[in-house]
């Protein structure tokens, strides 16, 4: 099932279009880029081989390459090439239209001299591309961002670089199309964005049984990719995992990371850090309004799946062992669950304002993202789930995962304490709520949203703050 990346799908398709140019695709493992590239390739009139490189040598790649060559027809028979550019040479003079997918393209430069590797590939873009076109992908998402920086032989060189990332709450939720808006917001809490996972859950079943069948059942595929296979690339497993497990589900400063790992001073977690979020397992969150105060700089798990597993299971696995899914279930996730899903719920209502922002209809918006604030009177400061920044100030949004409708009361008492806070320039006051509202009396729906949204997520707005 393909859900999603109509962007980069025209994005590869202009690039295809002609011969001669040259397109770099990458993303953590299981985003989709193997079958991005497929979906891309379908129904077009030229001819394409797919070939997934391994931890070897050059020969071994050049061989294993000829012979799918020769397996699709595009190569009559094996053929003895010296290197890369031989070979690029030789399909190059076929005078055919053909597009080369080089998969996995790090383990070329892990089993060999990276930079003698991009050097050959930089010279086939360079003089080997007439009739042709090439792909490359890869899952070390550091590895491959440094081949776009200007000390890189292949800077400059790509018509076209997508990073892909998980699908969003929207596209995610076509996936399991027949749940309600708060079973949906639960699924995609759980289990993220990425087609791989979605692929492999029941959309008859419900939240319960799909983790129970899946990401607590060990032996399953969405078991062993949480535990194995996003950090697969990372050297040091352990730190990695101390971190995650330290993260949990939640959101922590460098300084509580910093002492909680007793890493104190010594920069070794800046860099864990920096590749972790290079990887896109971790995020680096600033609110709007402090987007440059370091001390304001929270670090959060990004991928939904990875932050169930360690919030919920790694420091657990014994007892899961002993108790079985089902008692586990009972005992460590379910009365946590909901606080666990509607802080990551918050996510989902930033997402839905940056849709409408793309879409064009939320004109004159500056950012969107939380906001801090401090709040002298009552003796607490903290962040908002939600704010748009304009010129003129903020609306301020507050995000409720709730499996009862949100009430009048609740929503007129929240707004009361948003405008007793001294020096905030509030324009509108809105609620998202996963299960609707009670009644909006003087609240009115905002911007529709249905064709962009799922309906139910619809927030209402207060326009008058006063």
């Amino acid at each position: 099932m393909f859900v999603g990346r109509i962007n980069e799908l025209v994005s590869i398709r202009n690039a295809l279009s002609t011969p001669g140019s040259a397109v770099m695709i990458y993303g953590k493992r299981k985003v989709g880029k193997t079958t991005l590239i497929k979906e891309a390739l379908q129904n077009e009139n030229y001819i394409s081989v797919y070939y997934e490189c391994i931890k070897g040598s050059l020969e071994e790649n050049i061989s294993l390459l000829t012979q799918e060559l020769v397996r699709t027809g595009i190569l009559p028979a094996m053929l003895a090439f010296q290197s890369f550019q031989d070979l690029f040479s030789y399909l190059d003079s076929l005078a055919k239209h053909i597009v080369i997918i080089i998969d996995e393209y790090p383990y070329l430069k892990v089993a060999n001299e990276g930079k003698l590797v991009d050097s050959i590939f930089q010279s086939i873009i360079d003089n080997r591309l007439k009739n042709l076109n090439l792909i490359l992908s890869g899952s070390h998402v550091g590895m491959m961002r440094e081949m776009l920086g200007e000390d890189n032989s292949l800077y400059g060189r790509f018509h076209t670089v997508i990073r892909l990332g998980e699908l969003s709450y929207l596209e995610a939720s076509a996936f399991y199309p027949d749940k309600t808006a708060y079973e949906k917001a639960g699924f995609f809490c759980v289990f993220g964005g990425s087609p791989y996972i979605n692929e492999q859950l029941n959309p008859h079943f419900s939240l319960r049984e799909n983790i129970l069948n899946t990401v607590l059942n060990t032996g399953s595929a969405i078991s062993l990719y949480a535990e194995n296979l996003l950090i697969s690339d990372f050297k040091n497993r352990l730190n990695a995992e101390r971190i995650f497990a330290c993260l949990g589900n939640g959101k922590k400063r460098y300084g509580e990371l910093e002492k909680a790992l007793k890493l104190d001073r010594t920069g070794n977690l800046n860099r864990q850090l920096k590749i972790l979020t290079d990887m896109q397992i971790i995020t680096r969150n600033n609110p709007i309004n402090k987007s440059d105060d370091t001390k304001k700089t929270m670090y959060s798990i990004d991928d939904n799946l990875l932050r169930f597993y360690y919030s919920f299971i790694y420091k657990n696995k014994s007892a899961l062992q002993m108790l079985g899914a089902e008692a586990f279930y009972a005992e460590y996730i379910e009365p946590r669950l909901t606080e666990f899903i509607s802080r990551r719920f918050e996510d989902i209502g930033r997402t839905y304002f940056s849709l409408l922002a793309k879409n064009g209809k939320l004109q004159g918006a500056r950012n969107i993202g939380a906001l801090y604030y401090d709040d002298p009177v009552n003796k607490k400061n903290g962040e908002f789930d939600v704010a748009i920044e304009y010129s003129d100030g903020y609306d301020i949004i507050e995000v409720k995962y709730y499996r009862e409708k949100l009430g009048l009361g609740e929503m007129k008492k929240e707004a009361a304490q948003v405008v007793s806070i001294p020096d905030l320039s509030v324009r509108n006051i809105g609620f998202i709520s996963a299960n609707g509202f009670e009644d909006t009396d003087n609240f009115k729906p905002c911007l529709s949203a249905v064709d962009l949204y799922d309906e139910s997520l619809l927030c209402v707005m207060k326009n008058q703050v006063s």
